[in-house]
């Protein structure tokens, strides 16, 4: 929709919203850009702590996505006037939780009356304007990375009917709490400028687009970087991480409209080779929260980056190669 209005010119903006980037960035100085991004939904979880733990967790991804340091957060809240304030209080706090993990301080926020509620954060983030990482850089021969497992779309539907089994709960709920953060720092070279703000220290990775896994689904995000980068995808479905249950709720049914909107809108971009299962078909366009990072990294740099992460306690998995671009944009190979 920002697309059909007329379009602002200032030499500092280094991405907009074109290329449906994760998030804005704007330098300021020659060394620091701003990065700044703004996400918020309702619940989907019970746990009103648990719910403001994961959407601070989505809202700050974006930045993590774009290869920033989250600096500060504004919080937007909608709630009911005459609702539990000790609920809002939970919410609150559980958000608050994991902006300290992240170094990232609320610096105020904004609420309105509303009968839902919905909760997130807008943040504002800093990086190096020559180190930004968009969707729009992969080469042909990188290599593709996923560091989170997906299905948390299926299985927050399974838990508003009330159907899903507390090993699945904890599985979506451990995934959608845990920060980019590692991964983030881990990409940028240990001790590199996402931790210190160091431009001085080189990366060690030849990272050459990311961006998160979120609401678009897998398909959906992977087309954006195809697109953005003029290049095609291969991703082999055997090596696809799911969480746990995600196959289950997928035969069950149990599935939210985001995925089936996801799946109308791209798979026709998408040829399946060798017969991938229909569950994985499914899961490829479920919407996630707080979803995982999928990396293009250069070919000799991507095991070393794969043993990094994964030494870092980021459970990364090579779930596919970049080609030239050519039809089909994505090809999903059964192994």
């Amino acid at each position: 929709m920002l697309g059909k209005l007329a379009r602002q010119h200032d030499p500092n903006v280094l991405v907009r919203f074109d290329h449906a980037d994760d998030a804005g960035v704007y330098q300021i100085a020659p060394d620091n850009a701003l990065v700044q991004t703004v996400d918020f939904f309702t619940p989907i979880v019970d746990d009103p702590f648990t719910f403001g733990q994961i959407a601070a967790t989505n809202s700050l991804s974006d930045v993590y996505a774009m290869g920033g340091r989250p600096l500060t957060a504004l919080a937007m809240v909608c709630f009911p006037e005459k609702g539990d304030l000790e609920i809002l209080e939970r919410i609150l706090a559980g958000g608050l939780s994991k902006m300290i993990e992240a170094g990232c301080t609320i610096i105020g926020g904004h609420s309105i009356r509303d009968d839902e509620t919905k909760f997130g954060y807008s943040v504002t983030g800093l990086i190096d304007p020559r180190r930004v990482l968009t969707n729009s850089g992969a080469r042909p021969g990188d290599r593709l990375l996923l560091t989170k497992a997906l299905g948390t779309g299926v299985i927050s539907t399974a838990i508003k009917k009330g159907v899903a089994k507390k090993s699945w709960i904890d599985a979506a709920v451990a995934s959608m709490t845990t920060l980019n953060k590692q991964a983030a720092e881990v990409i940028a070279g240990k001790h590199g400028y996402v931790e210190t703000g160091d431009s001085s220290v080189q990366p060690n990775f030849k990272v050459h687009a990311m961006t998160d896994v979120t609401g678009f689904g897998l398909i959906g995000h992977a087309r954006e970087l195809a697109l953005g980068s003029n290049v095609s995808l291969h991703l082999h479905a055997n090596r696809i991480p799911l969480l746990e249950g995600a196959t289950d709720c997928v035969r069950a049914g149990y599935i939210p409209g985001g995925l089936k909107a996801n799946r109308e809108f791209a798979e026709c971009v998408v040829a399946y080779e060798g017969g991938p299962s229909e569950e994985l078909k499914a899961l490829l366009y479920d919407p996630q929260t707080a979803g995982g990072l999928l990396i293009s990294v250069a070919s000799e740099d991507a095991m070393s980056l794969w043993r990094a992460l994964n030494q870092a306690g980021v459970p990364a998995l090579e779930v596919g190669e970049v080609h030239p671009a050519g039809r089909p944009i994505i090809t999903v190979a059964a192994s």
